[in-house]
């Protein structure tokens, strides 16, 4: 990451996705920056990867311009000479907020205000920091980002406006210190004064209900794009290093093959190197380049002669058979549940194994990934509120753009893991759902999704899952917790995707539970194996054992989310909860008394005891 020149820090590629892409403020030691638009960013520098499925759905949300999925810039070396090429390899950042405090004197000003300087340390980035010169304290002293901004709803985010807070519209000029008034550091003791009208006020005026008589409107400003709009949102005061600063609007697909033919399938997986290839001399060379670098696995099983011919019948559109490439989840479970899943492609390895012993009435099919790829891409972003889960821009708030004007490519990123999927007997599920007492309680949980998303300003009937969904989640989640106790991941990296829909067309019932990591986390073989059917059957066993009683019960159990207006009913952290980036989402809709009986409800679940 690099400022006016500056190296001054390090972050993961896959952080840009999840926690720092661009518009987000990312808090160093010594300084916050904020990450530009990739308007500012070199392309060149950003390797593409090829997914059309989950290309296709990009184009779909942002427009047809987006030709592109291009990964974060990242060093090819460990700990380059910085004043190298392959040193100055990094993504744009400008400073943010752009006031800052010196420690000793309490000084509050901008750092281009000719009253900061930088110290960079070239070798030591992490280091790098601005000084206050000519402090009255004490030579060189630290200054420190302000940790004060403003951000609504709407994506906009600012400055604190000082001035407006301290003088109210006066003409004072004077400059401002910080400073601490009683022996805690809370709001009301945070203080900041003009030096030469002597006004001050504590920083409390600036929270709470009184706060919008406090603060100017909203300005409008994207800092990362150096952009303003027009803005009707009431601006709320946030603090630096906030989770509700900035919320990623990401799409992801599992790499499946789109094509019938082994060999189409890696020429549209490596197009990028294939598009402009004019003869069989010119790829021979190129197929050896791609065979050292291992770009397109695969490849090396095929001889020039017969990818050149797979070449010339994708140019011209013919001999082609494509699965799908307009929906996820469908053509997803299409491959998943198709009589000869694919069991040797670069991406997608999988084996057909035996239901566990005593589940086969629900469960159908068990389907082990030893290999899989994931793929991710990053739209958008929202502040104040999390993205709901819906496609409709009137139910979500209002998604920010990533880049200043249009862009032909978006970050993406690639994982490779291993995974379980369980397919579920769409008799037994239809069969329970029509369970009068599986009404009853979806009807409750129905009356807490409206009330939640009352207090929300939003269409109160939009977006309420079936009951169906509901079980195969909570299912996925109890599964989760015991795998993770026993295959030699963190529960964090165990992710879900829940295959659910009523659709008597499509009727869709499955989960499937993976790992997925860009380094070699995610593919040591451990998830796989506890899919076999004596292990699965003994995770599933005490999985449901687990959870019918709950450490919170008889609380958890009585749970009644049409009261507190909340989206779970018979779950909590002690039984059902599982990490933020395993859950699709977010731990809403769970209930364990779908699953197995619970002290207050043993007429509605799937699984009863002893039917094991």
């Amino acid at each position: 990451m690099s400022t006016n020149n500056h190296v001054v820090g390090q972050v993961r590629p896959s952080q840009l996705l999840w926690a720092y892409g661009p518009g987000s403020i990312v808090d160093l030691p010594n300084l916050s920056v904020v990450t530009m638009g990739l308007n500012k960013w070199d392309p060149n520098r950003c390797p593409p990867v090829e997914e059309a499925r989950l290309l296709a759905e990009v184009k779909r949300v942002l427009g047809p311009q987006v030709q592109r999925l291009r990964i974060p810039p990242f060093l090819q070396e460990d700990r380059p000479d910085p004043f190298s090429a392959e040193g100055r390899v990094g993504v744009p950042v400008s400073p943010f907020p752009r006031w800052l405090r010196c420690i000793k004197c309490g000084l509050l000003a901008e750092y281009d205000s000719g009253l900061f300087d930088i110290k960079s340390f070239p070798y030591r980035p992490e280091r790098t920091h601005f000084l206050h010169t000519n402090c009255d304290k004490g030579k060189h002293a630290d200054a420190v980002p302000a940790r004060f901004l403003l951000a609504c709803r709407n994506g906009h985010l600012d400055d604190f406006p000082w001035d407006w807070f301290i003088h109210g519209g006066s003409d004072c000029k004077g400059t401002f210190r910080f400073f601490e008034r009683g022996a805690s550091l809370q709001t009301e003791n945070l203080w900041v004064k003009c030096d030469t009208c002597d006004n001050a006020r504590s920083l409390v005026h600036a929270f709470g209900k009184g706060a919008a008589d406090n603060l100017p409107a909203c300005r409008g400003r994207h800092p990362h794009l150096d952009s303003y709009e027009e803005c009707t949102q009431e601006p709320l005061t946030i603090l630096l290093g906030a989770t509700n600063s900035w919320f990623p609007v990401t799409l992801s697909v599992l790499a499946i093959p789109l094509e019938k033919n082994q060999l189409s399938q890696l020429v549209l997986d490596g197009w990028e190197h294939f598009a402009d290839v004019e003869d069989e001399a010119e790829l021979r060379g190129i197929v050896k380049t791609l065979i050292r670098t291992t770009a397109v696995p695969g490849i090396d099983k095929w001889d020039v002669p017969s990818i050149w011919n797979a070449i010339e019948q994708r140019k011209t559109g013919k001999g082609i058979e494509v699965v799908s490439e307009g929906e996820v989840k469908g053509p997803e479970w299409e491959v998943l549940t198709s009589n000869s899943p694919p069991s040797d492609w670069p991406h997608f390895m999988s084996t057909t194994v035996a239901p566990p012993v005593g589940y086969d009435t629900q469960v159908k099919r068990v389907l082990l990934l030893e290999r899989l790829r994931e793929v991710n891409a990053l739209i958008g972003y929202t502040r104040v509120e999390a993205p709901e889960e819906t496609s409709d821009p009137d139910e979500r708030p209002p998604m920010a753009a990533l880049t200043r004007g249009t862009t032909e490519w978006v970050l993406a990123s690639e994982v490779h893991g291993e995974g379980i999927f369980i397919e579920f007997n769409e008799s037994v599920i239809e069969s329970w759902e029509q369970n009068a007492h599986v009404a009853d309680r979806n009807k409750t949980l129905f009356v807490g999704h409206q009330g939640w998303r009352n207090a929300r300003h939003l269409k109160p009937d939009v977006g309420f899952p079936s009951s169906r969904y509901t079980v195969l989640h909570t299912l996925a989640h109890l599964l989760v917790r015991e795998l993770a106790l026993e295959c030699g991941y963190n529960a964090a990296s165990i992710r879900e995707r829940v295959y659910a829909s009523s659709d008597p067309d499509a009727p869709m019932a499955g989960i499937l539970l993976y790992t997925a990591a860009a380094d070699s986390d995610g593919t040591l073989g451990g998830l796989v194996d506890l899919g076999k059917p004596d292990f699965l059957g003994r995770l599933l066993d005490q999985a449901l054992e687990r959870a019918s009683i709950c450490s919170s019960d008889p609380l958890c159990s009585e749970h009644d989310p049409s009261k507190d207006r909340s989206l779970h009913a018979a779950a909590c952290h002690s039984c059902t909860f599982v990490s933020e980036t395993s859950c699709e989402r977010g731990n809403r809709y769970l209930d364990r008394a779908l699953v197995i009986p619970t002290l207050r409800d043993d007429q509605a679940c799937l699984f009863h005891k002893g039917s094991a």
